[in-house]
């Protein structure tokens, strides 16, 4: 009973294990990480669209977009940044993936000619090459896109925002288009294809009883075709030259400035003796 009483009490103590390191834990770190991360990201996103010239942000895409064999044309030529732009609303339905005008990338051509698809292909690297021969040559560039099709190289020349191809209300060709027409007349001499030259416009702000576009867009195609020849391609290259108007816009925007362009397609036939 002695014994008993002298020894030492037994102390039961109860450690509370708190789980989750807190209130809400770390798993608010690890949203909000993911959120700056995102927002990064976008800020990025917005600055390129901002900072780059449609030719560039299609070298962009075409670089982020698998090789493979077989490719559908989406546009593009061999020089940096060369090609038809992925933000045109045109793209994906006429000129992207899957396009019903669209051609392999190593197409024997509509005449059954595969030289004839490696001609148009070293005309369009050579035209795209020739952007950053000089700083007029670069600016030159930001409104030309390219695209092979089944027709030939189809080469757009197009207006933007505060920079026209013509002098407003006429069909006088600015200094612009007469530089662009110098451009494509070295590239187009250095093969004997024929040409085919169409002009589209952007629809009026007001609905006129009589609307001038057909005639706007035919006058253009023909003041290109002069260009053209005054730079030295033979009248007999050209086999066509037709105004489409308004009906072909690039953008849903029917009165957007980007629908008032030129098209100048080396075709797929080389001209007649």
């Amino acid at each position: 009973m002695g014994a008993q009483a002298n020894a030492a009490p037994v102390i039961i103590k109860r450690k509370k294990v708190v789980k989750g390191g807190g209130h809400h834990g770390g798993a608010w770190k690890v949203a909000y990480a993911d959120f700056v991360t995102a927002m990064m990201a976008f800020f990025m996103l917005m600055w390129l669209l901002n900072a780059t010239t449609e030719q560039q942000r299609k070298g962009i895409a075409d670089y982020f977009s698998p090789t493979i064999p077989i490719n559908r044309v989406s546009g593009g030529g061999n020089g940096a940044f060369g090609g038809d732009s992925i933000f045109s609303e045109e793209t994906l339905p006429q000129t992207g993936t899957g396009g019903m005008s669209a051609r392999s990338a190593e197409g024997s051509g509509a005449d059954g000619d595969p030289g004839v698809e490696k001609e148009l292909r070293a005309a369009e690297a050579m035209l795209m090459g020739r952007g950053g021969e000089t700083m007029v040559m670069e600016n030159a560039m930001r409104h030309i896109v390219t695209r092979i099709t089944d027709e030939g190289l189809v080469i757009e020349l197009f207006e933007l925002d505060g920079i026209p191809l013509f002098d407003p209300a006429t069909d006088e060709p600015t200094q612009l288009l007469r530089d662009l027409a110098t451009l494509i007349s070295a590239t187009a001499k250095a093969v004997t294809n024929s040409i085919a030259i169409g002009g589209h416009v952007a629809s009026d702000p007001v609905v006129l009883a009589q609307s001038p576009v057909w005639e706007k867009s035919a006058t253009r195609a023909a003041a290109m075709r002069k260009l053209l020849e005054q730079s030295g391609i033979a009248p007999k290259r050209i086999e066509r030259v037709t105004g489409h108007a308004n009906r072909k816009p690039v953008l849903q925007d029917t009165m957007a400035k980007r629908n008032n362009r030129i098209e100048v397609i080396l075709l797929r036939t080389s001209v007649r003796k």
